[in-house]
């Protein structure tokens, strides 16, 4: 790679040029459709205007911008070369890596893969998302709490995959709490399994993106993987399991204490959950309990996830933000009523 300072038509120390070289990659695979990273670049660098030219990338703009570009620029190039492909949200994750001090690590913390399923690599997104791969791989109960989108089920869902490939577990144990098991689901047409099919069927895609699809049937038929309602999980002990209890935020303090009580020798849980989203009809949520009563035990981590996470449309972020902005404004105003009253 090759880059030069360059000269402004009007203050040498106002403006900056600089050039990247951009070997090593496939060149319409790393800009996407209709040059699309360019147009996230330039989204994510107000005020810098890139322009390819053959293998030439040109930055120009203000000093200290195109100082900060240029290494987005050259981490995500790094990255693709690593990785075989960048997306948008790749360049997000890296300019934000680079505004808070954390650029040079950004393509070897992003090009990490946890496994490859049909020629895509499942990578973490974002540092959030590389934290929390990291204390799954440490520790051996993790709680990923954070908004939709963040990859809390996801990268848990990988990381049992890929235990199981390496035989560090025997099996994997999938769970959700099926909140409407009274007398609403009751009333539902079906055998039982049909009843509760939809509450775990996002854990049966999950699972089934990630491994062979002709195998997935054999290894749920034989008991190596098991998609079960919460509920199921009483007076068990779980060994040598990768368990994955999803959507805890809507479990009750008792079932929360019920399931981590199931924990057996050689196995690893991961309890995931979103605390803006407790559909509980009266009980107070598992989750937000458990977070206080063992965020200092040893062999247990709580990864936060936040807005900068979600890799999903941007704007999902932005949605995610607006709503914690309302709802911090519903707090303080309920807070000023009591004290008025």
């Amino acid at each position: 790679m090759d880059s030069e300072p360059g000269k402004s038509s009007t203050s040498p120390e106002a403006e900056l040029q600089r050039t990247v070289t951009l070997s090593g990659v496939e060149l319409s695979s790393f800009l996407g459709h209709r040059e699309q990273l360019l147009t996230e670049l330039e989204a994510a660098h107000p005020g810098v205007s890139f322009l390819v030219r053959g293998e030439v990338l040109t930055i120009r703009g203000e000093v200290h911008a195109v100082r900060a570009a240029e290494e987005v620029v050259r981490e995500t190039l790094e990255l693709a070369r690593r990785s075989g492909s960048v997306s948008e949200t790749d360049v997000r994750s890296i300019s934000r890596m680079v505004r808070e001090g954390n650029g040079p690590r950004a393509a070897v913390t992003l090009s990490e893969p946890i496994l490859t399923v049909r020629g895509s690599a499942v990578r973490p997104q974002t540092q959030g998302q590389r934290d929390y791969v990291d204390a799954i791989e440490q520790n051996t109960v993790v709680f990923g709490i954070g908004p939709a989108g963040t990859g809390k089920t996801y990268l848990a869902m990988a990381k049992a995959v890929q235990a199981l490939q390496r035989r560090e577990v025997s099996k994997i144990v999938l769970t959700r709490p099926a909140v409407e098991a009274g007398e609403r689901l009751g009333y539902l047409p079906g055998s039982l399994e049909e009843k509760i099919d939809p509450y775990l069927r996002p854990l049966f895609d999950a699972v089934g993106s990630m491994m062979d699809q002709d195998l997935v049937p054999r290894l749920l038929a034989n008991g190596t993987i098991e998609v079960a309602p919460l509920a199921y999980m009483r007076g068990r002990t779980l060994n040598e399991a990768f368990i994955v209890l999803d959507e805890a935020q809507n479990t009750t303090p008792e079932q929360m204490k019920m399931f981590l009580t199931r924990l057996g020798y050689g196995s690893k849980m991961v309890v995931t959950g979103d605390l803006t989203q407790v559909d509980l009809p009266s009980k107070l949520s598992g989750l937000r309990v458990v977070s206080r009563i063992l965020r200092n035990v040893e062999d247990i981590h709580f990864q936060e996830l936040t807005a900068d996470d979600i890799v999903r449309h941007s704007l999902v972020g932005r949605i995610v933000d607006a709503y914690a902005a309302f709802d911090e404004e519903q707090h303080r105003e309920r807070l000023s009523d009591e004290r008025r009253d």
